[in-house]
């Protein structure tokens, strides 16, 4: 079995690949984000270390649960809540996907850990190869605005943060340019033969 580590930053097209690789029937597919959201419930120690880490700024609605706009907030804005959280979660986070890895059925031939934190969260010890997804800016900043209604301003706010281009070209192993030069068919197939070539 390979394990591939897909990364990206936000806006990247990293669903779109996602959904191309669900269809193989080889491939299982671990999403960091939504294995980090399932991990944030009340009562969890991950919910209990979040909730005191930043328990002067109000975070957890009275119903209990995270109020996860006003915690994206101030990550988007403070450099040091971001690194908190993101201690929290990998500290949490990497012994599930460890733990997930050594579960796998035999018949999975690849296993990708799709995280747009792979390298951040030293995942990428856990991979055989890495593949990066690469989009202009200004498409990453509409994709965004599209998929979450903000403002531009807003979505280039939060890429400012996150690594840029140059960084994933320098670190992963592959990289695969997402633009709107390429059709979705095309995209697959390019997608697919470089899968074809792990196997």
């Amino acid at each position: 079995m390979k394990v591939i580590g897909i990364t990206g930053s936000s806006g990247s097209g990293k669903t779109t690949i996602g959904e191309i690789l669900n269809q193989r029937k080889d491939t299982k597919i671990m999403n960091a984000d939504q294995m980090a959201k399932a991990l944030n419930k009340p009562g969890t120690e991950y919910f209990s270390e979040i909730q005191k880490a930043f328990q002067n700024e109000n975070i957890v609605l009275e119903n209990g649960t995270l109020n996860r706009a006003k915690l994206a907030n101030l990550i988007y804005h403070d450099n040091h809540c971001l690194e908190t959280l993101n201690r929290i979660t990998f500290r949490h986070l990497i012994p599930q996907i460890e733990t997930e890895i050594h579960s796998v059925m035999p018949e999975i031939k690849i296993l990708v850990i799709d995280a747009p934190l792979l390298f951040e969260a030293g995942l990428d010890k856990l991979c055989d190869i890495t593949i990066a997804i690469e989009a202009p800016i200004e498409l990453k900043i509409k994709r965004i605005c599209k998929r979450d209604k903000i403002p531009g301003e807003v979505a280039k706010a939060r890429l400012e943060i996150q690594k840029s281009n140059q960084f994933y070209r320098e670190n992963a192993d592959y990289v695969i340019e997402n633009d709107e030069s390429i059709s979705l068919e095309e995209l697959e197939e390019k997608v697919n033969k470089l899968f074809f070539s792990f196997t």
